[in-house]
């Protein structure tokens, strides 16, 4: 298919008038489009709650453990200069 062919097609289907949408469509359309929110919503809650949550426990961890600081020598050093 060429393109004036193609054009034509084109032309064609965009001069035909569009089918007739069923009337329920639009309710059906409606619930599950509020749906899709308010589980996008309630998907986005909760991870912004995990992620606090993990922020939390890593700050009460690191507040516990101290991992930056060296931890204490098990041996002493060898003395030497006697």
């Amino acid at each position: 298919m060429n393109l004036p062919e193609r054009e034509s097609a084109v032309r064609r289907m965009l001069e035909r008038t569009p089918p007739q949408v069923p009337a329920d469509l639009y309710a059906d359309v409606v619930r599950r489009g509020g749906r899709m929110l308010r589980r996008r919503t309630a998907a986005r809650r909760l991870m912004w709650l995990l992620l606090f949550a993990a922020a939390v426990a890593f700050i009460v961890w690191a507040t516990m453990a101290r991992p930056w600081v060296e931890p204490p020598s098990d041996t002493t050093p060898p003395l030497t200069g006697w």
